[in-house]
């Protein structure tokens, strides 16, 4: 199951450095920054699988994923404190990004992109990234937990 856990966190840590999505939501390279991008990108796989896999899985794949950020700090070079505030902080966001995108198809493109606004600076570039995340889902929802357990794969959508 941890061979699993590697799979489905580098494929989504992949999916988080497409270079074009990233030079729609920010200007800076930062780590925050891209950590925001994986947690809407691991917020939009766990409403979409939340549903066909069993809640025992998610739940330790959830651990696991917070774990692994947790290392990449501590591989930064944050000590114990910054750490333990970092942690709060993005699982605060996580849980932010997962009730404002909880309706996501519903929701019109504008709506979409003030949500995506709240934590980026987009100006008027929302279209291109909203419709990154419609297509996302699509895919998620046209391709299986079991594609992402397998090895890291080119993600194409």
């Amino acid at each position: 199951m941890i061979k699993e856990f590697v799979n489905l966190y580098n494929n989504l840590v992949n999916l988080s450095r497409n270079k074009s999505l990233f030079s729609i939501f920010t200007d800076k390279d930062t780590f925050s920054d891209r950590m925001l991008i994986l947690l809407f990108h691991f917020a939009f796989f766990l409403q979409e699988y939340k549903d066909s896999a069993e809640k025992d899985y998610l739940q330790k794949f959830f651990d696991y994923f917070f774990r692994q950020i947790e290392l990449n700090l501590r591989e930064i070079g944050y000590g114990d404190v910054s750490i333990n505030k970092k942690m709060k902080d993005y699982i605060n966001i996580f849980y932010s990004i997962l009730d404002k995108t909880q309706d996501w198809r519903k929701l019109e493109d504008e709506k979409k992109g003030e949500i995506l606004a709240f934590y980026y600076k987009l100006d008027n570039n929302y279209i291109k990234i909203v419709n990154y995340f419609d297509n996302f889902k699509i895919y998620l929802s046209k391709t299986s937990l079991k594609t992402f357990t397998k090895g890291v794969i080119n993600h194409k959508f």
